[in-house]
């Protein structure tokens, strides 16, 4: 398990899959604005849930967010598309409605950090946000994020297509 200042990120346990899926997945408009796939129904199960972990992968790290003072999960975050060549990885992240607001998202974004630098030896992450997600931009910022780039018009997000932000964050950069 990895310690942040307000949470744990720990592997994914079967028990939260009913629970990402009920408060992450099954809200669509949210998960189409947060997934670049179109959002489809998943039977219950984890035969099918897209929070399934089958076991240690080198392309990806998916943790389940706990909120340390009370123990309750409180979302799911990841690192996908590492890149072991090239030393830099992808960084997902989604807080269920009730831990949103809160200042978790920069605590997490800081602890991905600590995995990502000294313990798998990669050199650079890499946040992709929409536009408008002020929310995730300010956590960024607050994790050391520096804005890379606009992708204009180039995420399809529940009914239209909108811009992008590129965010990133050196291993000089990163402030345990």
């Amino acid at each position: 398990m990895l310690q942040g200042a307000h949470i744990t990120l720990r592997a994914r346990h079967d028990a939260d899959l009913p629970v990402l899926l009920a408060e992450l997945y099954d809200d669509v408009a949210t998960r189409s604005r947060a997934d670049s796939r179109p959002w489809r129904p998943v039977p219950p199960g984890p035969a099918h849930s897209p929070y399934a972990v089958t076991g240690p992968s080198d392309e990806a790290a998916c943790f389940s967010v706990v909120e340390t003072a009370t123990g309750e999960l409180a979302g799911e975050a990841l690192l996908w598309g590492i890149d072991t060549h090239n030393r830099s990885a992808h960084v997902g992240l989604a807080l269920r409605p009730g831990h949103r607001g809160r200042g978790l998202a920069p605590d997490v974004l800081r602890v991905l950090g600590h995995y990502a630098f000294p313990v798998l030896g990669l050199r650079r992450l890499q946040l992709e946000t929409l536009a408008d997600n002020t929310a995730m931009l300010r956590a960024a910022a607050a994790a050391g994020f520096t804005p890379e780039g606009r992708l204009r018009r180039s995420a399809w997000a529940h009914g239209e297509f909108v811009d992008q932000v590129v965010l990133g964050l050196l291993v000089e950069e990163w402030q345990p």
